[in-house]
């Protein structure tokens, strides 16, 4: 099997409102956060990418090695700047309308599909990235702390230094709609292995 780079798009600098006022305890407070640009796959890592190397934990390095560029997984901030695709306040990426209203959802979450769907077959965001909150949650860099926003820094937040969880994001074909909007935190034990979990790389610029 031939090996591909992950096709990335740029998500530009800037700041937006972290978080949501309507949301469970662990989005807010809502916050000002100012993210340095950085790029992001615009996919989801497939099977077949990922059959390359097939040892999850290890997968960014093995990917920087071949690739001869850094490769991480995004940090919360990160993944919900590049989820929101530069629209301060929406609900989820695609605007303020429910996933039940939307035509995939019978295909996403209705229970047509058990399991999750092939990447990129949907529309993709303002910033060219498909499939952000919805089809597996995705795996990011931090480690979870449920009041970490009440002294997050302001700039590139990194998550806290140390946890027993993993931060994750996004819905997932397996938890109808839960946790779909953009602002939606969830975590699990690093260990832990499910069907409806998956993860996309991120790069520095440059």
């Amino acid at each position: 099997m031939k090996f591909e780079e992950p096709r990335c798009a740029l998500i530009p600098s800037g700041e937006y409102l972290m978080g949501c006022d309507a949301g469970r305890d662990e989005e807010k407070p809502v916050h000002r956060v100012y993210v340095d640009a950085f790029e992001m796959a615009v996919y989801q890592v497939r099977n077949r990418d990922f059959a390359l190397f097939l040892e999850a934990v290890k997968y960014c390095d093995w990917l920087t090695e071949r690739a001869g560029r850094s490769y991480r997984l995004p940090t919360e901030a990160e993944w919900e700047r590049a989820s929101r695709g530069g629209r301060e306040g929406s609900l989820y990426p695609w605007g303020d309308e429910p996933p039940q209203d939307r035509p995939e959802y019978l295909r996403r979450w209705g229970g047509e599909v058990r399991g999750p769907l092939p990447v990129g077959q949907g529309g993709s965001n303002a910033f060219g990235i498909y499939d952000l909150c919805e089809n597996v949650h995705e795996w990011c860099a931090d480690w979870f702390q449920a009041d970490y926003y009440s002294v997050s820094p302001e700039r590139n937040p990194p998550g806290p230094p140390a946890g027993e969880r993993r931060a994750s994001r996004g819905g997932a074909w397996r938890h109808h709609v839960k946790v779909s909007r953009c602002a939606a935190r969830s975590s699990i034990p690093p260990h832990f292995q499910y069907a409806d979990y998956g993860f996309r790389v991120a790069r520095c610029v440059g």
